[in-house]
């Protein structure tokens, strides 16, 4: 009988410190009302000095297996998609395996950028799919404001700080559907981080265009191949980069606004933790049910792109 992999639980971690827009305003020559009209940010959760995205990472995890059907013990598999690790070595994942106490999984980094989550899912996807393990927990973590030039108005806008993670099991009725993940480095100076700076650079115009095309592509692109027409999707879950972008890619496949799920207003761009954010907020507020149609959308610095069609 043919496997599938299942997520069968989800969790969320935000700090406590919020900046709103107009906590940015006293500080950088911005406005509220420009914010919201560029990229619909409302605020964005700060981590603190102390809190590491592997905090955060535990934290969201924790809350994931709060009403899990398995145990932390079960996990065989751990996989973290972040851009801010707490240490150059050892990895995120293996700092994470230790807090949460659990020695019996293998478990390891992915960077990818904001796509990181859908590389993650999709590796974590083909072992259970292969057989190799039955349960993976796949986590998406960032400290991203730790990257952000605070008097850089382009950029120190855009982004906060959280975590997302799902638990991923073995099942024999269908749940992720398809993953599809790609890249181009020939854009790698368009938006970048670069170790003599270590602040995000980023050509927002260029980012913006050739994100609308490539995701409207794969979005369409991802329903076709697997069969399944726009009208078919009960949600997109899209990488919370931009509202701009997210709804610019909606009309592109013409999907209706009330199928797409919207957190970049309270969360900013979390990067590699914005999907799983997305997805628990969701979860908890009851938007999404038993069996219902989504498709995870990504793209991010490298360029790297991602999508994940799946049942829920």
């Amino acid at each position: 009988m043919q496997k599938y992999s299942k997520i069968i639980s989800t969790g969320s971690y935000l700090p406590d410190k919020v900046y709103t827009n107009h906590d940015i305003e006293k500080f950088v020559d911005t406005s509220n009302d420009w914010i919201i009209e560029r990229t619909g940010i409302e605020k964005r959760h700060i981590a603190s000095e102390s809190e590491s995205s592997v905090d955060m990472a535990h934290a969201a995890c924790i809350d994931a297996f709060k009403n899990c059907a398995i145990e932390l013990k079960d996990i065989e598999m751990i996989v973290v998609a972040t851009t801010t690790p707490e240490r150059k070595f050892p990895s995120t994942a293996v700092l994470l395996q230790n807090k949460l106490n659990n020695n019996s999984a293998f478990a390891f980094d992915i960077n990818a950028a904001c796509t990181g989550f859908i590389y993650a899912l999709d590796i974590a996807d083909k072992y259970i799919k292969g057989g190799f393990v039955k349960n993976a927990l796949v986590v998406g973590t960032e400290k991203i404001t730790s990257l952000l030039d605070w008097k850089d108005r382009n950029t120190c806008v855009l982004f906060g700080d959280g975590a997302g993670a799902v638990v991923l099991s073995s099942s024999d009725t269908p749940g992720i559907i398809s993953n599809t993940i790609g890249s181009d480095g020939s854009y790698k100076d368009l938006l970048t981080v670069n170790t003599d700076t270590e602040v995000i650079e980023m050509k927002g115009n260029d980012v913006f265009k050739i994100a609308v095309n490539t995701m409207g592509k794969l979005a369409a692109s991802t329903l076709e191949k697997n069969g399944f027409k726009v009208e078919d999707l009960d949600w997109l879950i899209p990488h919370q980069a931009n509202s701009r972008i997210i709804n610019a890619v909606a009309k592109k496949i013409n999907l209706p606004e009330e199928k797409i799920v919207m957190t970049v207003n309270k969360h900013g761009n979390t990067s590699a933790a914005s999907i799983p954010l997305a997805l628990d907020y969701a979860n908890k507020q009851q938007m999404i049910h038993k069996d219902n149609i989504i498709m995870f959308e990504a793209f991010g610095a490298g360029f790297t792109w991602g999508s994940t069609l799946l049942k829920f």
